[in-house]
């Protein structure tokens, strides 16, 4: 291979990878869902695209299917671990997805009810939740859970699966901060059988 040919090879190599970290970081991604936590919104396997592009200009919305990295990720800084972040190459960031709950200021508390069902109310009032897989197959909250009353503070988020009986949410590992977010799932596109866009303006109350 002569120094031009190898030249433009960089080249291209660099290009590829520089509007890789830009698509990924400014404007969007596609990320897959490997658990039940969030069925029957998403189940194992679907496809869905990922826009990064709102999080500069607004904050979640009650509602809104977020992918994040859960406060228990310890997230490294340095080049190398920053280029596989934002390239995806090699990156061992475990990054969940879950549908934000709670949002700054708002009370919060899941409670069981006589009949064996559960609710999440949200300033005292229970949360109309359409999305959830059943009312009845909730993980009882204990006393090392995040179950409330609490009182979320400025740019944190309660999260929660749409499987409340199989999801490792803010019950268990508590609130999460604004800036752990990476970006919210927008349309659900594999396999296309399932297809769907996801709208939450009616559960923003």
């Amino acid at each position: 291979m002569n120094k031009s040919m190898l030249k433009e090879a960089v080249e291209t190599i660099v290009f590829v990878v520089v509007a890789l970290i830009i698509i990924r970081f400014f404007i969007g991604e596609v990320r897959w869902i490997p658990s039940a936590s969030m069925h029957p919104t998403l189940v194992e396997g679907d496809r869905v695209i990922v826009e990064n592009v709102s999080r500069f200009y607004s904050s979640p919305k009650r509602g809104d299917i977020m992918i994040f990295y859960p406060p228990e990720v310890d997230l490294k800084y340095d080049p190398l671990s920053l280029f596989r972040r934002y390239t995806g190459f090699f990156c061992k960031d475990v990054a969940f997805i879950k549908r934000v709950i709670g949002l700054p200021g708002d009370k919060i508390q899941v409670v069981h009810n006589p009949d064996g069902s559960s609710d999440v109310l949200i300033n005292d009032k229970v949360l109309d939740e359409p999305y959830i897989q059943d009312r009845f197959e909730y993980t009882q909250c204990k006393d090392t859970m995040f179950c409330g009353p609490l009182v979320l503070g400025e740019d944190e988020y309660f999260m929660m699966g749409d499987n409340r009986g199989n999801s490792t949410d803010s019950r268990y590992w508590g609130v999460l901060k604004k800036d752990r977010f990476i970006g919210r799932a927008k349309v659900l596109f594999w396999p296309f059988t399932h297809f769907k866009y996801f709208d939450v303006r009616k559960y923003n109350n």
